[in-house]
């Protein structure tokens, strides 16, 4: 008898398993966008800590915005799939945002650096790229990147990390805003507080001494969501929502976040290989 109940209770373990897996829509990690990046090949625990193609073309929107590296699902995607630098892309539409629950473990990371490929046209909102959320720091954010006040040949730029700026003040002297595909990458290197920006594979001196944040390693860990195309108001979470924080507007592709300052002969590459 008591053989039996044990056959019993196996069976039923076995069609209740046998049912949960059919509910498993999410494809294995193998059928996610490949990555091509020679330098930091894409595995749990590698430099490479975020890596969002946005290469998918079917309806499901968050699989089209699935980060590679560790199948980190967004919790929204509102946005649409169109051609990118390399594959497909996502179109900003300067209200809503793509939200993910976390940037897998780059919240640990003392040393960053920040890409992206874009294509924006002129308009005459302040637009926000992307937010590391974190209740520690000014308008709830850790990281950000604020562009406004654009011409077809410059504009002004801001990026903060952990409360820190370098700002361009009408001297980013650099055609983000002319409908073409830009790339744009931050290095933090923690071994010397200093902050560096890259415009199409070249570094772009930053103002004065303004790229020295004096902050030596990052501390990160109080992150939570990471905000794509947009800030923290697009996404629907806790910030501010002042009538001036527009959405990103333009086309984004390729975001990855790394655990490490990239040298500029790595960010070369990135722009060379269109990564």
């Amino acid at each position: 008898m008591k053989n039996k109940i044990h056959l019993w209770l196996l069976s039923v373990a076995l069609i209740l398993l046998a049912g949960s897996c059919q509910k498993m829509e999410r494809p294995l990690l193998g059928d996610f966008p490949a990555d091509n990046d020679p330098h930091f090949p894409l595995y749990p625990g590698g430099p490479l800590k975020f890596y969002a193609a946005f290469d998918g073309a079917g309806t499901d929107k968050l699989m089209n915005a699935v980060d590679s590296v560790r199948a980190n699902f967004p919790s929204d995607n509102p946005l649409v799939s169109v051609a990118g630098i390399s594959g497909k892309a996502i179109q900003g539409n300067g209200t809503n945002a793509v939200k993910y629950p976390n940037a897998n473990d780059f919240n640990l990371s003392t040393s960053i650096t920040i890409s992206m490929w874009v294509n924006n046209a002129v308009n005459p909102n302040t637009e926000l790229y992307f937010s590391l959320v974190s209740k520690d720091y000014w308008h709830e954010s850790a990281a950000f990147l604020l562009v406004e006040h654009a011409t077809p040949v410059k504009c002004q730029l801001k990026v903060a990390i952990q409360d820190h700026w370098v700002e361009y003040i009408d001297n980013f002297n650099k055609p983000l805003f002319d409908g073409n595909w830009h790339h744009l990458a931050f290095t933090y290197d923690e071994t010397n507080s200093l902050l560096k920006v890259y415009f199409d594979g070249v570094e772009v001196p930053t103002p004065g001494t303004s790229g020295n944040l004096g902050l030596g390693k990052l501390n990160l860990k109080s992150a939570t969501n990471l905000v794509v195309a947009g800030w923290n108001k697009q996404a629907g979470i806790s910030g501010p929502t002042d009538a001036w924080i527009s959405g990103f507007t333009g086309k984004m592709d390729q975001f990855r976040l790394y655990g490490k300052a990239l040298t500029a002969s790595e960010v070369m590459a990135l722009y060379n290989s269109k990564l």
